[in-house]
């Protein structure tokens, strides 16, 4: 089956093209609209065929028009036959990948508020391709919050009042769990003579979470009721006393839309330095003597370690450490950072191993670490692909 996927971040669009099969998924193309809202950059590739250009591009409804247009420019666009969609928040309405219809587009309206920043990138694809590609090409939603959805409840449950959590419907959904899945799998799949191995898994990028798995079960993980709980990020703070939005709202005058708005558009790691949320920028003004980058990528690095510490008590333990994400993957340093000081847990890091393991999946512990460290290229399309593959064949079976 081939089945072009759709990953929607608050100002990016990847697309990637896949054969799936019942070994396995193969990529033919891969692709990015980035910088949406803006001149917006569209880079493919596809084996030797490599792509890029710079268009105007106003929202994700454009992104999907303007992704559409480089797979037929470069031969790609025939012979789809499913489309699917990562979607961030998935409430409780969804446990498992899900056939797209107007239900199933109200039900992802309704929690968009609790992920304002991926829910509604997502329904704006979701609507362009159904446009774009007409009502008989099936498509399938697939939720980060699905792999979340049997946490335990002592995990799961805020301290407040049962009766308004039960109206409500409150609780630690947990995200990034296509990210968290793809990792604990590549882990298990690295060694398969390992039963029930305890994972904490890290997704480090613009946004970040941590996840605590037991025999690819979650126990805990560090996001909460909306992406905004937990680790430090680019531009959202993470953990702090519930009481400061309130104190923002009084001592300022500020509106509720404008201290949601500072918490998960101008804090984090952009907040802490304020000179960017990107790592990349940090790391050079850190070279250059920067005091208020040493200080965000420091925070940023012990908040993460605290994370793991919190999870080897949940796991009573681990077996394997697994960093992902545009910065799990491609920053050793920050990698090094996060590790330090975990020897007394039995993590012997390798520098070495470390240094070269950027981009790349790669064992970073020594071989005799009995924690081991791992880098692993996080491939949330190929889960989508295969989710996708599962969904449909499911429906086809109950339809016979």
């Amino acid at each position: 089956m081939r089945v072009l996927t759709l990953n929607c971040g608050s100002s990016s669009l990847k697309f990637d093209l896949l054969d799936v099969a019942t070994t396995g998924s193969s990529r033919i193309v891969s692709g990015i609209v980035d910088r949406i809202g803006d001149k917006a950059e569209v880079r493919l590739n596809a084996g030797s065929q490599v792509m890029q250009e710079s268009l105007a591009v106003g929202d994700h409804a454009e992104a999907l028009g303007a992704a559409a247009a480089v797979l037929e420019n470069t031969g790609h666009l025939s012979g789809i036959e499913a489309i699917g969609h990562r979607v961030v928040h998935g409430g409780d309405h969804f446990r498992t990948p899900t056939l797209v219809d107007d239900d199933v587009v109200s039900a992802i309206e309704s929690v968009s508020a609790l992920a304002p920043l991926h829910n509604r990138p997502a329904l704006a694809a979701i609507t362009a391709a159904a446009d774009h590609f007409g009502s008989t090409l099936p498509m399938v939603a697939t939720f980060d919050t699905a792999f979340y959805v049997d946490l335990p409840e002592v995990a799961f449950r805020y301290a407040l009042p049962q009766a308004l959590t039960a109206e409500l419907g409150i609780r630690r959904f947990g995200f990034h769990g296509l990210a968290h899945r793809y990792m604990v799998s590549r882990y298990r799949s690295l060694h398969p003579e390992r039963s029930a191995p305890r994972l904490i898994t890290l997704q480090l990028g613009n946004g970040c979470s941590a996840t605590a798995t037991l025999d690819g079960r979650p126990l805990d993980t560090s996001m909460g009721f909306t992406p905004l709980e937990g680790l430090i990020m680019g531009t959202r703070c993470g953990d702090i006393d519930p009481s400061l939005p309130l104190f923002l709202a009084r001592k300022l005058g500020l509106s509720l839309d404008q201290v949601e708005a500072l918490l998960n558009n101008e804090s984090g790691l952009l907040g802490l330095s304020g000179i960017s949320a990107d790592m990349r920028d940090l790391t050079a003004a850190e070279g250059a003597g920067s005091h208020s980058a040493t200080l965000a990528i420091d925070a940023f690095c012990y908040r993460a370690r605290k994370y793991i510490g919190a999870f080897f008590a949940v796991l009573n333990g681990a077996d394997g450490l697994v960093f992902g994400g545009g910065i799990g993957e491609h920053d050793p340093e920050v990698r090094r950072r996060v590790c330090s000081g975990l020897e007394w847990a039995g993590l012997a890091f390798d520098d070495e191993a470390n240094r070269l393991g950027s981009g790349d999946e790669r064992r970073i512990s020594t071989p005799g670490s009995s924690i081991e460290a791992w880098v692993v290229p996080v491939d949330e399309a190929s889960v989508i692909a295969q989710d996708v593959a599962s969904c449909l064949a499911a429906r086809n079976k109950a339809t016979q």
